[in-house]
């Protein structure tokens, strides 16, 4: 009798963890970054070059950033509802010109329209590496005090800026300081 219960004891264990796994979201990746500050940079804006954004620069406003490429075609699925989010005017949206030409993004941008406040040129990919990009697009929403409070890897769409995002900005804009 002893040597049946072991290996249905066995059986239990792997059945609950296997309708543990179940359950879980496989779209789901938590971001470290959540509730830490966001990663400092200093970089060149996309259309003029000789102008430099930091990180520190947007302390005391809510802010989104949006990573992207010219040559990547998810964020090309996802730019119309990033330019409904930026249209809303609820905080600016700031792009993350990841591992492009910039000529090539420049043309993108004319071609689809620039829903952002700026564009900053991340060439090598080292601020994305700062900020824990997986790969693109990623959109984080960041706090006036510069803490990261939320990280959606892969494309936005309507239900994730409504249900999401929309009510997230709404409550971290009503917040003080």
């Amino acid at each position: 009798m002893k040597r049946y219960l072991i290996p249905f004891a066995i059986f239990v264990v792997l059945v609950v963890f296997l309708a543990i796994g179940l359950k879980l979201d496989p779209t789901y990746i938590p971001s470290p970054f959540i509730g830490k500050p966001a990663p400092e940079f200093n970089l060149p804006d996309l259309h003029n070059p000789d102008q430099r954004l930091k990180a520190s620069d947007l302390k005391g406003q809510v802010w989104l950033l949006n990573v992207w490429a010219s040559w990547c075609t998810a964020c090309r699925a996802e730019h119309p509802v990033i330019q409904r989010l930026a249209a809303m005017n609820i905080a600016p949206v700031y792009g993350l010109n990841y591992k492009d030409k910039p000529e090539d993004a420049k043309k993108w941008l004319r071609e689809l329209g620039d829903p952002y406040k700026a564009n900053l040129v991340d060439r090598n990919g080292d601020v994305g590496i700062d900020w824990g990009v997986y790969g693109v697009p990623e959109t984080f929403v960041i706090d006036k005090k510069g803490i990261i409070r939320y990280k959606y890897i892969g494309p936005i769409n309507n239900r994730v800026v409504d249900d999401e995002i929309v009510p997230l900005l709404r409550k971290l804009n009503a917040e003080v300081g």
